[in-house]
């Protein structure tokens, strides 16, 4: 089924191509006033000034016409949760990069008792300065009453990691959700065995090197054989020996946290699922770890990746985030191998040609049109990126600007990005955590703080000037953290999607959606019998009058964190659902009966004819 365009798109395509042509002639003409300027002033005697580090500067945004904002508040329940984790980096003065960076967390029903439960990714104190304190990541069993119990005891999960990511998938097709956790240092798979996980890293061969710095993670199915796969980021080449021979400062503050161009790059991994408890690293063969230049360095510095079929050809592709080189689209070839074209398709750069800090990401049809956006997160002073295709095709432009996003996203240091439908009028909204790395940033950069307010921008859909609109009403979510990963679930049953948010050295935040709109909305969860059991890969269409919405599956997004499995699908005013249908892995299309709204449903795969 194809997927039929918001209201107006003709219009909508008309007026974005108008406001091109005017971005277009409003830089010819400041391309000629510098000319002008320049030649006026070549009499003058060249005058050398002390160069300066510029501050951030807040753009102004073009003003919206119609659609009012709707109020979307989220209230801070952590404490009346339950949830008390707090996240350790380890920090005391030396500056080590590796205390900046985590950490992610999970969305999953690990009990498979109809609730998101929540698990949350920590690092812990360098052995050197433990003295005797441990710090583990936590999971926190849903009880369904508005309440979590900490449940990290006794289903086997206190290990002492300096943890980054986690990817959630069944790997032996069981029924029950595994963990993969990404580190400093080894990683760890941790198989489900009904409600208490059992290591089986060593078994499955998926550890990585003891000198890894893996980040994001994804279980994804890139063989369509059934089974999911196991696409693992890495970082740099980090030591604390090299991090301190660096001895990066900043002016004002001394001794400050370094950034990633200063380290050599790290190759990708991906490990095959073998179908019998066993991976088998194909990194190499498969093109994912891609290296370049004379000496063969790695191309890549990984923090996020995000699984989807960018080319609508039934093989599910991988994009990854790279900080401060070039963003990478490893196009599936269908035969075990990935062919990287993130510079042929426009994701690999900023508008200017240059590789921007790639943090945080995540991939959606935000327009309900056959159109991709790839939201990329970054660092201050570089706004967040929005790369977009035309009529579904590529190459993608970044549109952030066009679309409203990118001017008030220039502030922030920007960490997870996500795609959600916080008020379920059936368009995506757009979401950024965000925080600094250094605390006593506002001594040198007073437009700069440590903690800084997340952000939630309205898809506002064709009815304004620009598509996405900064909200102030969001109650709670406007509190400044020092935001790393972030993840969104139902985690209540009402049809809005909550958020969790990681700190950086300080307390999780768990955020209601408080939002009182009266949209209906539908929740579809789907179930694998010829594929892999979680559904990874799989397209949804859903259709209520002439709106088409499309999801696909994968929990992968944000930064270094996975969302829930079940997809949830706004409706605004619709109380009917046209069409909704399935295209799983492979290409076999279902088409699905949905008696009512409101609701959510479990789409079992139809055996093959």
């Amino acid at each position: 089924m194809a997927a039929a365009p918001d209201a107006r798109s003709g219009d909508a395509r008309i007026a974005r191509a108008f406001r091109w042509s005017l971005f277009v002639i409003a830089i010819v003409a400041a391309v000629a006033a510098a000319l002008w300027w320049s030649a006026r002033q070549a009499h003058e005697p060249e005058r050398s000034v002390e160069a300066m580090i510029p501050a951030p500067v807040q753009s102004t945004p073009l003003p919206t016409a119609v659609g009012a904002p709707p109020a979307i508040p989220f209230t801070n329940i952590t404490a009346a949760a339950g949830v008390d984790f707090v996240h350790v980096n380890g920090a005391y003065g030396d500056k080590l990069i590796p205390e900046t960076m985590g950490s992610g967390l999970a969305f999953f029903d690990y009990d498979n008792d109809g609730d998101p439960d929540l698990y949350l990714v920590n690092s812990r104190w360098w052995p050197e300065r433990a003295d005797g304190r441990t710090s583990t990541g936590r999971l926190y069993r849903n009880d369904g009453d508005g309440r979590f119990s900490d449940v990290t005891r006794e289903v086997g999960l206190e290990h002492v990691l300096y943890g980054m990511g986690v990817a959630v998938g069944d790997v032996d097709n069981d029924g029950w959700q595994d963990l993969y956790l990404s580190n400093l240092g080894s990683n760890l798979l941790l198989r489900n065995d009904h409600g208490r996980f059992v290591d089986v890293t060593a078994a499955a061969a998926v550890a990585g090197n003891p000198d890894d710095w893996s980040t994001g993670t994804a279980f994804v199915d890139i063989d369509n054989d059934g089974d999911l796969d196991l696409f693992v980021g890495n970082y740099i080449t980090w030591s604390p020996a090299i991090d301190r021979e660096i001895d990066f400062r900043l002016a004002g503050l001394g001794r400050a946290y370094g950034g990633p161009e200063h380290h050599a790059g790290a190759l990708n991994r991906l490990y095959r699922n073998d179908g019998d408890g066993h991976f088998s690293d194909v990194s190499q063969a498969s093109g994912i770890a891609l290296s370049e230049g004379v000496d063969h360095h790695a191309a890549g510095k990984a923090l996020a990746v995000a699984i989807d079929d960018i080319d609508s050809d039934g093989w599910s592709d991988i994009v990854v985030a790279n900080d401060t080189t070039r963003n990478f689209l490893y196009r599936n070839l269908g035969d075990g191998r990935f062919e990287e074209i993130g510079l042929l398709e426009g994701i690999a750069y900023d508008r200017e040609g240059r590789a921007t800090s790639g943090m945080g990401l995540d991939i959606a049809r935000f327009r309900n049109d056959a159109d991709i956006g790839i939201a990329i997160g970054n660092f201050a002073n570089e706004m967040s990126s929005l790369y977009v295709t035309a009529d579904g095709r590529g190459p993608f432009v970044d549109e952030a600007v066009l679309e409203g996003f990118g001017p008030d996203s220039r502030l922030a240091l920007t960490f997870a990005v996500l795609f959600f439908d916080a008020d379920l009028d059936g368009r995506p909204d757009l979401f950024q955590a965000n925080g600094h790395l250094e605390n006593d940033i506002n001594r040198v950069h007073p437009s700069q703080t440590y903690a800084q307010p997340a952000q939630l921008f309205w898809n506002c859909g064709t009815d304004c000037a620009q598509r996405f609109q900064l909200l102030d009403s969001t109650g709670d979510l406007r509190q400044p953290v020092v935001g790393r990963g972030a993840a969104y679930a139902d985690i209540d049953g009402d049809g809005d999607l909550d958020l969790a948010i990681v700190q950086n050295g300080g307390r999780a935040v768990l955020l209601r959606n408080d939002q009182h709109t009266g949209h209906h909305w539908l929740r579809v969860k789907l179930v694998g019998s010829q594929v892999n059991r979680d559904a990874v890969g799989a397209r949804v269409e859903l259709r209520a009058g002439d709106v088409v919405q499309v999801r696909y599956v994968s929990t992968s997004r944000g930064y270094l964190s996975q969302v829930e499995r079940t997809l949830t699908f706004g409706l605004g005013g619709a109380t009917a659902i046209d069409a909704l249908t399935v295209i799983w892995p492979g290409g076999q299309t279902q088409q699905v009966a949905v008696n009512g709204v409101d609701r959510e449903i479990t789409v079992e795969q139809m055996a093959m004819q």
